[in-house]
């Protein structure tokens, strides 16, 4: 049995613990954070958990592994020191505040033979499973590109900019799709409410083969939209996570150019209308299946499917898109995770 401690009670730290305390090989021993009605809130619900405000009392207590779930400005430090003290480490997305951090974190659980692993929950999540099945089979053909929207009214950060909050999940979602790095980004956004902290934004993504990725993310929303769009050669895709029962439509559609030797003949193209199919998806809970991964590669030694450089990866497009932001939408290039190890 793993013994597992929490740092955060925050917004996702309430999830992980329910998540933790439900998971049979799984013993969750402390729950930190520093502030004490939260703790409080936690000793009701669990009772048997110990809980501290000290976060080196956590680091003491009989744990294997500490889960991160505080603002993203704290997460290299805490990271650090739990691999310090040879635990493995679950951070929540964003993995740290820079690529520099996030490099160093890589290093040293791979010098001390740790997991380390970043909260990219949708890496987990049974519908992108069978959307990158979808791509890898070749049943969507040639990708065309790919439209993300993650919308809503909220919740409103002071520690991150929209893109760092909400982007981090489209972005983790276009890469396990694509299964290859953009070449380049570009950024526009506004800020509304905060002079310093952008809340709505546009981010494109330049692939190689002339694929794009367009992500939109707004705190200024009034509906909540989680819905990404796969434009293919052979058939098309919607994922829109907010549906309850029919998270998954494929749409056997798209239009044919005919090759003839007359460049005249292949204007008009002919369009192709076929079936919709809404395939049924497992309602497995991703963030339950993320933390059972995480487990497993402890005691298996297995590398994470969202490991340190997943995160790191994420967090380098980030970096650019606000430099392209700060550039008025200029496209800035992305470092290879190869150039950044060097």
């Amino acid at each position: 049995m793993v013994s597992v401690g929490v740092v955060g009670c925050g917004y996702w730290g309430p999830k992980h613990i329910r998540n933790w305390h439900e998971l049979e090989e799984v013993k969750l021993a402390c729950v930190c954070d520093i502030d004490e009605r939260k703790l409080r809130q936690v000793r009701t619900q669990y009772p048997y958990v110990e809980v501290t405000t000290n976060f080196e009392e956590l680091l003491r207590n009989a744990t294997d592994a500490v889960v991160i779930a505080t603002p993203v400005d704290t997460h290299y430090q805490l990271a650090k020191e739990a691999l310090l003290h040879d635990k493995h480490v679950l951070i929540e997305k964003p993995m740290t505040a820079s690529s520099r951090q996030a490099l160093e974190l890589i290093k040293l659980a791979e010098k001390r033979q740790l997991v380390l692993m970043v909260g990219h929950i949708y890496e987990y999540h049974p519908a992108v499973d069978f959307l990158r099945e979808l791509v890898k089979s070749g049943q969507i053909g040639e990708i065309y590109g790919i439209d993300a929207e993650r919308l809503n009214l909220g919740l409103f950060r002071r520690d991150v900019n929209v893109l760092w909050d909400l982007a981090a999940h489209d972005i983790c979602i276009v890469l396990s799709l694509l299964d290859k790095q953009p070449l380049a980004v570009s950024a526009r956004g506004t800020h509304h409410l905060d002079p310093g902290i952008c809340d709505v934004a546009y981010l494109e993504l330049l692939f190689a083969d002339e694929i794009i990725a367009h992500i939109h993310v707004s705190w200024l929303h009034p509906r909540k939209i989680r819905q990404i769009t796969i434009l293919g050669s052979r058939k098309m895709a919607v994922y829109d996570d907010v549906s309850e029962t029919e998270k998954l439509h494929i749409f056997d559609k798209g239009l044919v150019i005919n090759n003839g030797n007359n460049k005249f003949s292949a204007w008009p193209p002919s369009y192709r209308y076929g079936d919709v199919i809404i395939p049924a998806i497992s309602n497995g809970e991703p963030l339950k299946l993320e933390c059972s991964h995480f487990i497993q590669c402890i005691t298996e030694g297995k590398r994470p499917r969202s490991d340190g450089w997943s995160g790191f990866k994420v967090i380098n497009i980030l970096e650019a898109a606000d430099e392209s932001l700060a550039n008025g939408g200029q496209r800035v290039k992305v470092r290879s995770a190869v150039t950044a190890n060097t």
